[in-house]
């Protein structure tokens, strides 16, 4: 198995600052303009989640780590990133009803107010990002599945920020420039998570410029051109990966180009909850 990819903890965190500056101003934008009400009002690719319950998520979402950073860990060996994607699963259920909750309390006014709501949960983030002990390389965090390193945390809030973004985007019509450190970072982990779920050599993924693992069971592939390659953009992999494209549609559109009879990747996809 290959080493675990290692994330720059400073990075991270300006990733994440420069992530959530693009949300909140996408928020406050939309919030402004003609027609905010109808546009909270629309439809996501979330099943059945309008734009609020999507923003209200994400606002649980930038909140989690200054509500939480304080309080007791619990005992136990820290999660790791790859065991934190396969954990996702379990908590589809929860996560929407709470979504729904903040969307029916904090989230409930008029759009002024889910300005100003959202508005809070991102100076809340990043005044958090500047406390001196999100720079300490051992410090643990209390997450949902037990403790996580704090630092490991951070990047699980660039995977939530960057995949939720482009489903605001997608919901709004928009092109959001995500940041470029930050797509980095949730390309590799979800390519790692790939790789991890469905272990073997036969399969060569390539999402230039950030990763190239190998996975599937079959021959091991050692030495010149791959026999089995999968190649995609950055944006269709992180869809591919959390659920927002199938297979089928992203190898007819040509953002997939997949090669060899091992190459089909159906069957793994997708990797989160």
């Amino acid at each position: 198995m290959a080493e675990p990819r290692t994330y720059d903890p400073a990075e991270v965190r300006a990733a994440l600052a420069g992530q959530t500056e693009l949300l909140h101003g996408t928020v406050r934008a939309l919030c402004a303009a003609p027609g905010a009400e109808r546009a909270l009002a629309g439809p996501t690719r979330l099943g059945d989640w309008t734009v609020r319950e999507l923003v209200a998520h994400l606002a649980i979402v930038l909140e989690w780590l200054p509500q939480h950073l304080d309080q007791p860990v619990p005992e136990g060996r820290p999660v790791s990133l790859v065991e934190w994607t396969e954990g996702t699963r379990r908590l589809s259920a929860t996560v929407d009803m709470v979504a729904r909750e903040h969307a029916e309390g904090a989230f409930a006014g008029t759009p002024q107010e889910v300005a100003s709501a959202f508005d809070r949960a991102a100076d809340a983030l990043l005044a958090a990002l500047d406390r001196p002990e999100l720079g300490e390389p051992k410090r643990l965090f209390a997450m949902r599945f037990g403790p996580m390193l704090l630092s490991d945390f951070l990047v699980t809030r660039l995977v939530e920020t960057v995949v939720h973004g482009d489903d605001l985007a997608v919901a709004l019509g928009l092109d959001l420039p995500h940041e470029r450190q930050a797509v980095a970072a949730v390309v590799g982990l979800l390519a790692d998570a790939f790789a991890a779920q469905v272990p073997g050599s036969s399969v060569e993924l390539r999402i230039p410029p950030y990763a190239v693992v190998q996975a599937v069971p079959g021959p091991r592939h050692t030495r010149g051109t791959a026999p089995h390659v999968v190649e995609t953009d950055p944006l269709t992999w992180i869809r591919l990966a959390t659920g927002r494209t199938d297979w089928a549609s992203a190898v007819e559109a040509a953002t997939v180009r997949a090669s060899g009879e091992r190459s089909d990747l159906a069957a793994y996809l997708p990797l989160l909850g």
